[in-house]
């Protein structure tokens, strides 16, 4: 979520000292799934939500340097809008580097559990089915590829939301409950670490080990 741009070098030079590999979010899900019998020993995943203009300035060249992939989870509705954001020219361009890959995290990143309190339910639903449907559709429409993943807003999540992720398409859906992603897991609620300033190489190995 949050990272000196030194501590995600220091990051990344200690993944690679120590035997870990950082592998595609689709090989991950693939052998989650069972699709994919062999990865790697010690496999990684790296994602970075919402799309802010750091991820050009700040993790673009660390990602060549060390010829990793990311996943980029979007809300759409900020590309090429907020002052903050990505635009789509960066979207592509990062892309094109052929290390990073766009996801979907939702329309416009709405706190769920407080929609679900404002609307009527059949407000809510129709809410939901825009939020899932709108950023995949967008964002297939922009980047020219299929959105097969989902990150939850916020990290919320309950069965509506998951049945409402399966219906509008996607394959997967990611959390951030601090935990590993292992065979057996609902594809739904997938886990994610979410790293916070202060993050040294000593804290990610606790993560991981």
């Amino acid at each position: 979520m949050t990272i000196k741009t030194s501590d995600f070098a220091k990051q990344l030079s200690w993944l690679k000292a120590n035997g870990y590999t950082v592998i595609p979010l689709d090989d991950a899900v693939g052998y989650l799934k069972g699709d994919k019998v062999n990865i790697p020993e010690k496999p990684v995943v790296i994602t970075v939500d919402d799309g802010h203009r750091s991820v050009y300035s700040e993790v673009l060249p660390l990602v060549q340097h060390y010829k990793i992939p990311v996943t980029l989870f979007i809300y759409p509705s900020a590309i090429s809008n907020a002052t903050y954001a990505l635009t789509w020219k960066h979207l592509h361009a990062l892309e094109e580097t052929g290390l990073f890959h766009v996801e979907s995290h939702t329309y416009w990143h709405p706190n769920f559990k407080k929609e679900k309190k404002r609307l009527s339910a059949e407000a809510y639903d129709k809410f939901v089915t825009m939020q899932l449907g709108e950023s995949k559709r967008i964002l297939e429409e922009k980047m020219g590829h299929e959105v097969k993943y989902l990150a939850w807003a916020f990290g919320i999540y309950d069965e509506m939301l998951q049945r409402k992720a399966k219906e509008a398409g996607y394959e997967a859906a990611f959390t951030i409950e601090r935990k590993h992603a292992k065979r057996g897991q609902p594809m739904m609620t997938l886990p994610r670490y979410m790293i916070l300033h202060p993050a040294s190489p000593d804290a990610l190995k606790r993560l991981l080990r």
